[in-house]
């Protein structure tokens, strides 16, 4: 099932030409990297996608319906969420209070306070959303106190409160040693069922080691896209990325 069709998206800022026709397509069960260094337009690009941003031309469909237009919080009612870069937890409250809050948020998106989602079920359903991001340990600690690692992985959790159709991951191993990236990574991959995901990253080795599909821009434009694979044997890629040991 195709989730989000992005068609010719264009985004300039002054006179720098940031999104120059980008097409993305993202379906339910897949992991999609937007892949390449700072000043390619992935940035841009997820930010277009999450409604941060309108487009100066293009499209945005999601779940069938025009979304072009509409603002993030719009587009999250609808069921895309997004992580940041830079963690922005509730630092004062527990890492279990931090998914709490937007549990409840989605469930009085559904007009259901006290429906499912009613304060006993809300906190086994935090817990288990804790589990599934290795934080069960710490539910009780100030998320303010978690090291970056951790804080990555309660974003990852408090998106996921939200319930959302795709997530998107904004540069989620940025600032982390090789050992915390490798199990974003490994969180990330089991992430794929039932929803899409669209994860932006500099380090595009590691992208690759985790995409079902990968898109690499250059300059505002798509450059290669396809099963990772592929995309690591990409001439254009080699060249603007990886470097000639890419073969090795």
């Amino acid at each position: 099932m195709t989730l989000l069709e992005a068609r010719n998206l264009k985004k300039r800022f002054g006179g720098v030409q940031a999104v120059a026709g980008v097409d993305l397509e993202v379906r339910a069960g897949e992991v999609v990297g937007l892949i390449g260094p700072n000043g390619a337009g992935k940035t841009t690009t997820f930010n277009l996608i999450a409604g941060a941003l309108l487009p100066d031309e293009g499209s945005v469909r999601f779940l069938g319906r025009d979304v072009t237009r509409w603002p993030a919080h719009r587009r999250a009612h609808l069921g895309i969420a997004r992580t940041f870069q830079i963690p922005q937890p509730l630092a004062e409250l527990s890492v279990l209070e931090n998914v709490l809050v937007p549990l409840a948020r989605a469930a009085l998106r559904r007009v259901l306070p006290l429906g499912p989602y009613r304060r006993p079920e809300r906190i086994a359903r935090a817990r288990e959303l804790l589990v599934r991001v290795g934080l069960e340990a710490h539910a009780e600690q100030p998320a303010g106190r978690l090291p970056l690692g951790m804080k990555k992985r309660l974003e990852v959790a408090r998106a996921l409160a939200l319930e959302p159709r795709l997530l998107l991951l904004d540069e989620p191993l940025a600032g982390l040693t090789l050992r915390e990236a490798e199990g974003i990574l490994e969180l990330i991959a089991g992430l794929r069922e039932g929803i899409g995901v669209v994860l932006v990253e500099h380090n595009v080795r590691l992208a690759l080691g985790v995409c079902d599909r990968a898109v690499v821009m250059d300059a505002g434009r798509v450059i290669a896209a396809g099963p990772p694979e592929a995309v690591k044997r990409d001439p254009r890629v080699i060249r603007a990325y990886l470097g000639e040991e890419a073969d090795a």
